[in-house]
């Protein structure tokens, strides 16, 4: 495995990524009925910003130690749900720990709630495991990412999202990106479906697009934040989440969540954000 997210944990992409689980799992908390999440490649769900594989990249720096300073006005409320995971997580472990997807979701799951995150490296299984504090409500599952998507939908809950988050080291994962958000949907009709990607040449990223505009499946929105041009294939320039059955109020929430982000971790004054649907009801 070439990919370790622990180099680049904190940084841009995490905080676009996360801000935006964060807002979806709270909408999603506002009925009293029980949802699921289910997050198919979920790594080790913690990291340490002090540690060595962070300290040779040191992009946490110009991802959440660009956000210790608050937001304006209604951007940092709507960041508040992942402002109180990261007090949580550092209360718990210590101030130099950011969190991954699986410990934002647990901290913001309630009592009758569930959550099942799969990772297919033994390690890093046993590793999220210990983090996780033996909690019932969570379970986490030694498997591919991809086949377990196909066999955990639709949940006993029918509610909940299902987050993918690939590390996109095989050519073709984008396109794969897309099936697969498609086929789950068509599994799963009311289920939350929430694709990220890296956005290196915008160009590339509108092969994504295209597979989901023609699919036929309704209420797909596209929410891309950039800090850097994007045209230079040689790096990480952006981050996208495309997101199925998104609940109805993020759009809103992310027309002022996303250029505030992008303006304070752009490089230079390269900030873009882009808030669009790419399917309509």
């Amino acid at each position: 495995m070439n990919y370790r997210h622990a180099y680049h944990a904190g940084n841009f992409a995490d905080c676009m990524k996360h801000a935006l689980l964060a807002r979806i799992l709270l909408h999603l908390g506002q009925k009293d009925t029980p949802f699921r999440v289910i997050d198919t490649h979920a790594g080790i769900g913690l990291y340490d910003l002090g540690g060595v594989e962070a300290g040779k990249t040191l992009e946490w720096q110009e991802g959440i130690g660009r956000l210790e300073t608050p937001l304006n006005g209604e951007a940092e409320e709507l960041l508040a749900p992942f402002r109180e995971a990261l007090r949580e997580v550092k209360l718990r472990f210590g101030d130099n720990f950011y969190p991954g997807s699986p410990l934002i979701a647990s901290l913001l799951l309630r009592a009758q709630d569930k959550a099942i995150f799969v990772e297919k490296h033994p390690a890093d299984v046993v590793t999220l495991a210990g983090h996780l504090a033996r909690d019932r409500r969570l379970k986490v599952l030694e498997m591919d990412g991809w086949t377990a998507l196909k066999a955990m939908i639709p949940p006993v809950e029918r509610r909940g999202v299902v987050l993918i988050d690939p590390p996109f080291e095989v050519e073709g994962e984008l396109a794969h990106l897309g099936h697969a958000l498609i086929e789950g949907r068509r599994k799963w009709n009311n289920g939350i479906f929430a694709g990220w990607y890296p956005i290196k040449d915008l160009g590339h990223t509108e092969q994504l697009a295209d597979i989901l505009r023609d699919s036929g499946v309704p209420r797909i929105l596209r929410l891309e934040l950039l800090v850097d041009r994007g045209d230079d294939p040689s790096r990480l320039n952006g981050c996208g989440l495309v997101v199925i059955n998104p609940p109805w109020k993020l759009a809103a929430d992310a027309e002022v969540l996303l250029p505030a982000l992008a303006e304070r971790l752009a490089r230079d004054d390269h900030a873009g954000f882009r808030c669009d649907w790419l399917a309509g009801e």
